[in-house]
């Protein structure tokens, strides 16, 4: 059985880039080394990287939310997860944001987090391993 993954915003986004090809490949690879899971958190960023640094209209942003909604199970940020957030945030001192990311990849039950921007190799909660498929 496939691992479970979970795909930071910033692997999603070198999937939609044209400027960067290994990159892009790489971020695809990723989608497919088992089953890919994204938050609302990463739908969010996602969206705004796309109308800010890439300039689509929201009728082309809405096109690339219908593809990655249905490509993608989605964790939907609770309460709880927040709350697990926080808790990861004091223990491995990430950011907010970033513990978010951990708690929802968590949440999800994967084993495996695609991120450039967290430590690669670091195990969280003796569950998680973060990967950087660019380093």
């Amino acid at each position: 059985m496939p691992d479970k993954v979970f795909i930071d915003t910033n692997v999603l986004i070198y999937g939609y880039s044209e400027d960067e090809p290994d990159k892009r490949q790489r971020a695809i690879d990723c989608v497919r080394s088992g089953e890919a899971w994204i938050s609302t958190q990463v739908l969010n960023e996602t969206i705004n990287v796309l109308k800010r640094k890439f300039s689509l209209s929201y009728s082309q942003i809405r096109d690339a939310v219908q593809e990655v909604s249905k490509g993608f199970p989605i964790v939907f940020v609770s309460v709880n997860t927040i709350e697990m957030a926080l808790n990861l945030a004091e223990r491995y001192q990430y950011s907010y944001f970033d513990s978010l990311i951990l708690a929802s990849a968590l949440e999800a039950g994967c084993q495996i987090l695609y991120s450039e921007d967290l430590q690669d190799g670091q195990r969280i909660e003796n569950q998680l391993m973060i990967v950087n498929p660019f380093g």
